[in-house]
């Protein structure tokens, strides 16, 4: 998880807004419970996404409760394609080395 969590918040996020339980939930899910999140690690981690403007966030009211949801702005948008941009470049080169096919 060292060094994806931007990644994988940005993409949890990708399609609309959500509050921070349903981020941890989504990635859970889309990972298929591969992946559990702490949200020890995840507020914090979405408080420094929000300053480095690649989140706004902002009270809605859900039910009773009032939940602070995020979303993507531009630039999170653009550092998202970026984060993909080098994991698939990541795995590729690792995947060319532990799996490099048959010799020639």
């Amino acid at each position: 998880m060292r060094g994806h969590l931007d990644g994988l918040l940005l993409a949890a996020l990708e399609s609309g807004p959500l509050h921070g339980y349903a981020i941890i939930t989504a990635v859970q899910e889309r990972s298929g419970g591969a992946l559990e999140l702490r949200t020890g690690t995840v507020y914090p981690a979405l408080n420094r996404l929000e300053r480095l403007g690649l989140l706004r966030s902002g009270w809605q009211a859900m039910g009773e409760r009032k939940r602070r949801c995020y979303e993507l702005t531009d630039a999170g948008r653009r550092s998202l394609a970026e984060e993909r941009s080098a994991w698939r470049a990541f795995t590729a080169a690792v995947g060319a080395v532990l799996d490099p096919g048959p010799a020639t």
